[in-house]
């Protein structure tokens, strides 16, 4: 028997940081750090009953480049344009298994949505 291929959750950390302007921009690297804790909570609550569940990457750019994966996330740098990034990681990774990437900016909702993946607000992590 095949496998169950676990969900995939990428996640624009730019965007999502961005959403809320508590400062970020003083340290983006920090905020960053900050979201993928949040989002490593959210990774240790989800393996209830067995379940495995989702696969949590987190895209980073620029400044915030450099910040380490942790149990539960992992953490991709972005060489150049973070969404171009988020694009090849949903074309490798996502198909075949439901996919949501986590961001507000149209442009790259839409091309992701292009490869089948859905997409969410900010919020849905926040």
């Amino acid at each position: 028997m095949p496998e169950r291929l676990r969900p995939l959750l990428v996640v624009d950390a730019a965007n999502v940081v961005g959403s809320v302007p508590d400062g970020w921009w003083r340290d983006r690297r920090g905020a960053a750090e900050r979201l993928r804790d949040r989002l490593a909570a959210r990774a240790d609550g989800d393996c209830t009953d067995g379940d495995d569940g989702e696969e949590i990457v987190l895209v980073v750019e620029g400044a915030a480049r450099g910040v380490t994966s942790v149990p539960g996330v992992r953490v991709v740098d972005a060489p150049g344009s973070g969404d171009d990034r988020i694009v090849e990681l949903v074309a490798a990774e996502g198909r075949g298994r439901p996919c949501t990437v986590v961001t507000a900016d149209r442009g790259l909702r839409e091309r992701v949505a292009a490869l089948g993946a859905r997409a969410a607000g900010p919020r849905s992590v926040r």
